[in-house]
């Protein structure tokens, strides 16, 4: 039986990786999640499911004013919503910075 793209060899769907830096780090107080999916998701649900493993804490409002990378590619302006992120696959939250 073939394994599917988003299937590993045991036949299981792999998570999607959350990676916070800086103040994100700081409010999630870690440095990365494991989001067990079944099937890809939108940007949107990656930051609600984020953050709901996160209650009580800023990550919400810090996730809203973060530049997203998903895998390599940067999502800008796009609408949340419909940028679609397949299990296995990494997203990135990355708080505005100062300094250079």
């Amino acid at each position: 039986m073939e394994t599917g793209p988003a299937e590993d060899a045991a036949g299981e769907t792999p998570p999607i990786v959350v990676r916070y830096w800086a103040s994100a780090r700081g409010a999630a107080g870690v440095e990365t999640d494991a989001l067990p999916v079944s099937a890809p998701l939108t940007l949107a649900d990656v930051a609600r499911r984020a953050a709901a493993l996160h209650p009580g804490s800023r990550l919400p409002g810090i996730l809203e004013a973060c530049s997203v990378l998903v895998g390599d590619q940067p999502v800008k302006s796009r609408d949340p919503e419909t940028v679609v992120v397949r299990p296995g696959q990494t997203v990135e939250f990355l708080p505005p910075f100062a300094g250079g």
